[in-house]
């Protein structure tokens, strides 16, 4: 499985493969507001060091020494929440408050950087890891996603699902969380609504 992509379980039980498209949708997974009803996934700053191991971040370098402080952690937990709500207008076509977009903004400014690794060669990020770098991460990729690509953000169609991604399919017809879960249960649904 490629970083970025989860493995997400559904209320029915059913677990299929979900890609959101970019880092700051990838964080929407991680819970958010009560009316998102997602479990909460970052409940200490070790949590987030695990979960970034399988985030997008990961595919450009691996997310070795990570050290997060717990005011940093409700910092990148405050943008996680706010980002449910400018997403969540951008879909349905409603204005984005501009208080979001001011700490969108101000989110923006500790950088990752890259290096290459004098034993292997490769590339990884410079050490220490911080929280501000890693939500200076997703506010730069919320920028670069809301001001470049804001059409291609997509709720899934499924009247029972919330999930948000960006479509990048080349021809931005994406409809459906995943294929496996409720693209092939709409599938299901037409044929069944045809044969009966």
């Amino acid at each position: 499985m490629n970083p970025g992509t989860r493995s997400l379980v559904g209320e029915d039980g059913q677990q299929f493969l979900f890609d959101p498209g970019s880092f700051c949708l990838e964080l929407l997974l991680t819970g958010g507001p009560a009316q998102h009803q997602r479990d909460e996934l970052l409940r200490a700053p070790a949590d987030l060091a695990d979960w970034l191991a399988g985030s997008r971040l990961a595919l450009a370098a691996p997310m070795a020494d990570v050290r997060v402080r717990l005011t940093e952690l409700r910092q990148l937990k405050e943008f996680r929440d706010t980002m449910w709500s400018v997403a969540r207008s951008l879909v349905r076509g409603d204005a984005v408050e501009p208080r979001y977009v001011e700490l969108i903004n101000e989110c923006a400014g500790a950088t990752l950087r890259p290096e290459l690794d004098p034993a292997t060669g490769g590339r990884r990020w410079a050490s220490p890891i911080t929280g501000d770098q890693i939500l200076g991460a997703a506010a730069r990729d919320a920028i670069e996603l809301i001001g470049q690509h804001g059409d291609r953000l997509r709720e899934c169609h499924a009247d029972d699902c919330s999930l948000l991604f960006a479509d990048t399919s080349r021809p931005g017809s994406r409809r459906w969380c995943s294929m496996q879960r409720c693209g092939n249960r709409n599938k299901v649904k037409s044929y069944r609504n045809r044969q009966g």
